[in-house]
């Protein structure tokens, strides 16, 4: 190892193979990408915090996805853009083992959210006379809380140390969007095989336990409106819908990720990787706000009232 010289800084490799003449193309892209989540995010965040009336359980739950999907947005979107306009391709190492933990951090945190979510629907459509007295806003701040402060910190804090401590003594190429832990793997010139297997049992317990509570809820959520029979739990279930959704659109596509990249015997190409893991990280985000703003009636009506508002307060 004393023959090798230290690295110091890593080069983000971005979209690899992309020619230069694509750059302003997908740079640009990637900034209205991030406008878009910016905008919608902060929409989100900014009607549930100032709109008393959607200071509600579910709505909560979506204020704080919003949140950490911005924060996720904002730690990894800047950096790639600033890639491609200005060749800005390198970043200190520790920033790297920052931007690490920042990165699996808020992508757990999306999986407890959406697991926090199923169970406000259970409780509102299997245990309905319960459901004020159980989904409190207390009960959410709290849960949040846990989610934000000691579940995702101190998991990913795991992550991020393991990462910390492999040595790096060749090329400092991290073929990647952004530097998470598995392109940043690749750089070690030392078998690291038992911190990969600490890190994918990590990275599965969070994507699996709480996909597994979402789906045994979701299975009693069903169970019970066929067992009832009830109008009014069937207009509820579909409320559902749109968390189902965002579901499908965050837990599919990674877990699918997370088992092809353990299979020795399939090979995903660079470019082909670092596309999905675009499409995965980034389009949910633009398109949650948005799928909760289509469906969610209350949001609707809050945003119709604002714009009705503003165009009195211009007429006069």
């Amino acid at each position: 190892m004393s023959n090798h010289t230290a690295v110091t800084e890593i080069i983000l490799v971005g979209f690899p193979g992309l020619a230069e003449a694509f750059h302003g193309l997908v740079s640009t892209m990637m900034f209205f990408a991030y406008m878009i989540s910016l905008s919608a995010n902060g929409t989100v965040v900014c009607l549930v915090t100032f709109n008393e009336y959607l200071r509600q359980p579910m709505y909560l739950f979506i204020a704080n996805l919003a949140v950490s999907d911005l924060l996720f947005d904002t730690v990894t979107l800047p950096n790639l853009i600033a890639r491609y306009w200005f060749g800005a391709s390198t970043i200190p190492l520790r920033m790297c083992h920052f931007q690490i933990f920042l990165v699996h951090y808020f992508g757990s945190m999306d999986s407890f959210l959406l697991m926090l979510m199923a169970a406000d629907r259970y409780v509102a459509i299997c245990h309905p006379l319960r459901y004020t007295s159980i989904m409190t806003n207390k009960a959410v701040t709290i849960s949040c809380g846990i989610c934000w402060i000691i579940l995702s910190s101190s998991i990913n804090s795991i992550i991020v140390v393991l990462a910390s401590q492999i040595p790096l003594c060749g090329p400092n190429k991290v073929s990647s969007l952004f530097c998470g832990y598995t392109a940043y793997a690749a750089l070690a010139c030392a078998d690291i095989s038992g911190s990969r297997k600490v890190v994918l049992a990590t990275a599965l317990v969070v994507l699996l336990l709480p996909l597994g509570l979402i789906l045994a809820s979701y299975v009693k959520i069903i169970v019970t409106i066929l067992s009832i029979r009830s109008e009014s739990l069937r207009r509820t279930f579909y409320t559902c819908v749109t968390h189902l959704l965002v579901i499908a659109l965050y837990f599919t596509p990674r877990i699918f990720m997370y088992i092809v990249s353990n299979v020795p015997l399939v090979k995903i190409k660079p470019e082909t990787s670092a596309l999905l893991l675009f499409l995965y990280s980034f389009v949910p985000h633009m398109t949650n706000p948005i799928i909760y703003f289509l469906r969610a009636k209350e949001i609707k009506q809050t945003l119709r009232w604002i714009l009705q508002r503003n165009k009195f307060k211009e007429r006069d």
